[in-house]
């Protein structure tokens, strides 16, 4: 099998580049921000070595090595000093850290673009859980990260403490997940380094100090669980308008253009309808809500595009389960428009993008593949055959597309089983 090389470019501002840019929407991409770097991998396919954008060399090669191996770390800083080197060849099989690394990567962009969804049965990671293992996984990549790391790791334990004890109970019970104690292994050494104390962290170290292991007791993972309302889904009843129907259809759902949690991530969330009355024309807009709302009094907004005209930003309120809003429309009464519609957040939307559907269906299609693996037990055939499935896929000298679930996926998992 012939070396893999590296290939090392230096921009004008000094930034060294590891391997090529991405122009894949942000939500196909996992991202973790490293002392004097950010480094990337792809999420819909095998990880392994990542993609790295250096800006501070020297700060970099306290961990460059141990992911890149120690020819890669010395061609960087040649590239860096302006003398660059021949490409160097990459190690065959990812280290440990570069592993602990993408799977971090993978936890953060779950946090951030899990496509949560009613309509499409894909259920919402527990964020308490997700958060926990996250902090982990922080303390485990240590080495990759200045003084803030320390910080990281601590801030996301504070934050998701909530989700110990129930932890706690479930490594106590008759099935366990495998990386279950691991996890909270690590948890109680980043407690420990950070100097936290409290009565959950209390009772995990004495619970990982016991000489054996008490009688296995049951165990409901909807003490886990992200339990929300249920949808009444009311989309459609809504209406304002009593006016003739001239035109209904779907808009479009762009994730980049709102944050997480406020819209359910279907392709079809967003509906709208034209109505005539009278001589005039109006629009009302329905979208399915997911858990969160904005604070503050701001609200979503849809945005309204009548053939080649300006669009209209149409103010949209909740509603129970959807978003809703309504505007006139200034068309002629004898035409029948071109109407697009999509959804946004003002302050944030970065702006309208290209075309993405068929990446975020790929996403749900992870999701929901990953959510499989989850719920079978990772000893069984099933699980096994499954992983030796990516392992075929995957190109020489990459892990498996993130094979093993992380625990909010199990819980998750179950949800599925239970709910939908």
């Amino acid at each position: 099998m012939p070396e893999r090389r590296c290939a090392i470019t230096r921009d004008e501002d000094g930034t060294v580049r590891l391997a090529g840019t991405s122009a894949e929407p942000a939500f196909t991409r996992a991202v973790l921000d490293v002392a004097g770097a950010v480094l990337t991998w792809p999420v819909l396919g095998p990880t392994g070595l990542p993609a790295a954008e250096i800006h501070d060399v020297g700060q970099a090669q306290q961990w460059l090595w141990a992911v890149y191996g120690e020819r890669t770390a010395a061609a960087v800083y040649a590239f860096a000093s302006g003398d660059p080197a021949a490409e160097p060849a990459l190690p065959e099989q990812p280290s440990a850290l570069a592993e602990a690394a993408a799977r971090l990567a993978f936890g953060h962009w779950a946090a951030r673009w899990w496509p949560t969804s009613y309509l499409d049965g894909i259920p919402a990671l527990e964020p308490d859980l997700l958060g926990l293992e996250l902090a982990a996984l922080t303390h485990e990549c240590q080495q990759l990260f200045d003084e803030s790391g320390e910080l990281a790791d601590a801030e996301l334990l504070e934050e998701h403490l909530a989700a110990l004890d129930p932890l706690i109970r479930w490594q106590r019970s008759a099935a366990p997940p495998g990386q279950l104690d691991r996890v909270l292994r690590l948890i109680d050494d980043a407690a420990d380094n950070a100097g936290l104390d409290g009565e959950s962290l209390r009772r995990l170290r004495s619970a990982l100090e016991q000489d054996h292991r008490p009688a296995a007791t049951s165990f409901d993972l909807a003490e886990l669980s992200a339990r929300r309302q249920e949808f009444a889904l009311a989309a459609g009843s809504l209406r304002t308008a009593t006016g003739r129907v001239v035109a209904r259809g779907s808009g479009t759902n762009d994730w980049c253009r709102y944050p997480p949690g406020f819209v359910d991530a279907a392709e079809n969330a967003v509906s709208w309808t034209a109505y005539a009355l009278g001589a005039g024309r109006r629009i009302e807009v329905e979208v399915v809500a997911d858990i969160a709302a904005p604070m503050g009094g701001v609200h979503l907004a849809a945005e309204v595009h009548v053939d080649s005209s300006p669009p209209n930003r149409v103010r949209l309120a909740r509603q129970e389960d959807v978003w809703v809003g309504g505007a006139d429309l200034d068309i002629p009464a004898s035409t029948t428009p071109g109407i697009e519609v999509g959804v946004l957040l003002p302050g944030f939307d970065p702006g309208p993008g290209a075309d993405e559907r068929a990446a975020r269906e790929a996403v749900r299609a992870l999701a929901r593949h990953r959510l499989g693996v989850a719920a079978a037990p990772q000893d069984s055939e099933a699980a096994q055959a499954l992983h030796r499935s990516e392992a075929a896929q995957a190109p020489h000298g990459s892990e498996a597309a993130h094979p093993e679930p992380f625990l909010a996926e199990i819980v998750a998992a179950a949800a599925v089983e239970e709910d939908f």
